[in-house]
């Protein structure tokens, strides 16, 4: 009898067993797979066969490449010699889409009031140093004596010259293929040539940043969110007369930010500085000023070069003997929040500087998707799933593509793990032009985590340039994986390795994270409202945006 009870058990447990799959199979895996593979009749299924699609993401990606034709490099066998990085530049998403020559309009700067403007800078510099070697005699000291050469061709001036309403830098030039032929007119060695002047160069001067000296040390400790200088920045001024600002290393590659600390009390990295701006020309934004990494010396470059006693005054010497300073802000004048080279020597980050404001106007702006910077607070963005809607409606964001860039902004910032993001800058010149991507030392402090509401604007709005879908969708691919182009492209740096490989590998799995929320946007409203065309000749961004706003405007008023 005991074994007549267990046999029914066992063929009860069976039963149990075998139903409980079923109805997962028929509730929960064939919806899964319907959700996949839509029928092409349906109207959200962009699976046409006359268009070329990319494996692993169907419905959305084949009409957007349906502009490319079976010869592009999409179809072509990989060299065995060719990096991934140099497939990606030679793509045709990173040619050239619009005319090949820009009217005098479409340049930021002109080279006659550049030159002019700078050659008067010199004269003044030249003055105020023979001031300070008179005042040094005087008070029986000497001083490091640096020539300053002003030359007209240098690197950071052509850098500047080359800034148009499109983006800070052209994308033609050996850095970006170096297969191509230097007689060609469009190659432009200026972003390579600036990456190793400031590396190279010899350093005059060291000073505090504009807006830390705009504090005069008169920091508020009550505030929760510390002005610049909690940061440590200097500005350095190099031997042709550019400058960098330098970031100094606070943080090791492999430490990530403790889950506990807030994203606008984090330190600021100077790796993520670096892989920033790399991560920035792959996907082709070009809205980073140029970054390069640099051993610099605390003594040789920074203490004997500065004129200012303030920074003078933040140097000591470690019980290790070591090179260290802090930042001037009274709540944070202790040697406990000092940075320390070794002996001399500390890695940091040197970002190119814009050109001046009194030349090229930049006005900051508030990030419509800011963060609250307390620590109870929330932002309407973050409660409200209708905010997009009302921000639509909003000079500039009802016309034109800057919303379109904040969304380019937001996917960046979420790649990064950027939570930092309350402002955006543009220049005035240009009107409704392309977003600064500055300050990026919040960004890769956390691989193991990924922010989604970071990548809020792009999936309340459900609006993107087809440009940057295009991108993004390419560097899901094997051949071009974003991870291992970042990584190519890093190695070059003075620094390397910049990123842990975590961090790398954190990329692409974010990038399964926007291209899911492009596609459910796809899905929902289908590829016109989602998808703006920013590549056919003659489109112009009020004529896109357009398109794009019609239809979700009256899906969100008919949903509230």
């Amino acid at each position: 009898m005991l074994r007549a009870m267990m046999r029914r058990d066992r063929l009860l447990l069976a039963a149990t067993l075998s139903t409980i799959f079923i109805a997962d199979l028929y509730f929960i895996l064939l919806p899964k797979l319907r959700h996949r593979q839509p029928h092409p009749g349906d109207p959200s299924c962009f699976c046409s066969p006359g268009n070329v699609s990319l494996p692993g993401h169907a419905g959305i990606i084949a009409p957007w490449l349906s502009n490319w034709t079976s010869t592009s490099p999409l179809d072509e066998e990989p060299s065995e010699r060719s990096s991934k990085l140099g497939r990606l530049f030679a793509h045709p998403l990173y040619e050239p889409q619009g005319p090949g020559v820009l009217g005098p309009e479409e340049w930021l700067l002109q080279q006659e009031e550049l030159l002019e403007y700078y050659r008067r800078k010199v004269s003044r510099w030249e003055r105020h140093m023979q001031f300070y070697r008179e005042v040094a005699a005087a008070a029986n000291f000497t001083i490091l004596e640096q020539k300053v050469t002003f030359d007209p061709k240098a690197s950071w001036l052509k850098f500047h010259l080359g800034i148009s309403r499109h983006a800070l830098y052209r994308r033609h030039d050996p850095w970006h293929n170096p297969s191509r032929d230097p007689a060609d007119p469009s190659h432009d060695p200026t972003v390579p040539r600036l990456l190793q002047d400031m590396q190279a160069h010899t350093i005059i001067n060291a000073d505090y940043t504009q807006d830390e000296k705009a504090l005069k040390g008169a920091c508020d400790c009550s505030q929760v969110v510390k002005p610049s200088g909690h940061h440590l920045k200097l500005t350095l001024k190099m031997q042709n007369f550019g400058k960098a600002m330098y970031k100094p290393m606070r943080q090791q590659r492999n430490q990530e930010t403790p889950e506990d600390v807030f994203y606008f009390v984090d330190l600021q990295r100077h790796n993520a500085e670096i892989a920033a701006f790399h991560l920035d020309r792959i996907l082709d934004f070009r809205r980073v000023p140029p970054v390069v990494g640099r051993l610099v010396n605390l003594t040789g470059e920074v203490l004997l070069t500065t004129h200012n006693e303030d920074l003078r005054n933040v140097f000591f010497t470690s019980p290790a003997n070591n090179t260290c300073f802090f930042a001037k802000c009274l709540y944070m004048c202790k040697t406990e929040y000092a940075v320390c080279g070794g002996p001399d020597l500390l890695e940091g980050s040197m970002s190119a500087y814009l050109p001046s404001l009194s030349l090229a106007p930049r006005v900051s702006i508030s990030n419509p998707w800011s963060r609250s910077y307390t620590y109870t607070g929330h932002q309407e963005w973050e409660v409200n799933t209708l905010y997009c809607d009302s921000i639509k409606k909003i000079p500039p964001y009802n016309s034109g593509s800057r919303l379109l860039n904040i969304i380019d902004m937001a996917i960046f910032d979420f790649l990064t793990g950027n939570m930092d993001r309350h402002h955006y800058e543009i220049f005035t010149g240009f009107g409704d032009g392309f977003l600064l991507h500055l300050d990026n030392a919040r960004g890769f402090g956390k691989h193991s985590h990924d922010e989604m509401t970071i990548l809020a604007p792009l999936s309340q709005c459900c609006i993107i340039k087809r440009s940057t879908a295009l991108r993004l969708q390419l560097l899901s691919r094997e051949r071009y994986r974003l991870s291992d182009v970042m990584r190519e492209s890093l190695q070059g740096d003075p620094v390397s390795p910049v990123l842990t490989e975590p961090h790398l590998l954190a990329l692409d799995r974010r990038l399964q994270h926007v291209l899911t929320a492009v596609h459910r946007c796809v899905r929902r409203l289908g590829e016109g409202p989602v998808v703006v065309d920013d590549l056919t000749a003659g489109s112009s961004s009020t004529n896109t945006w357009a398109m794009a706003h019609r239809q979700p405007a009256r899906h969100a008023t008919k949903g509230s």
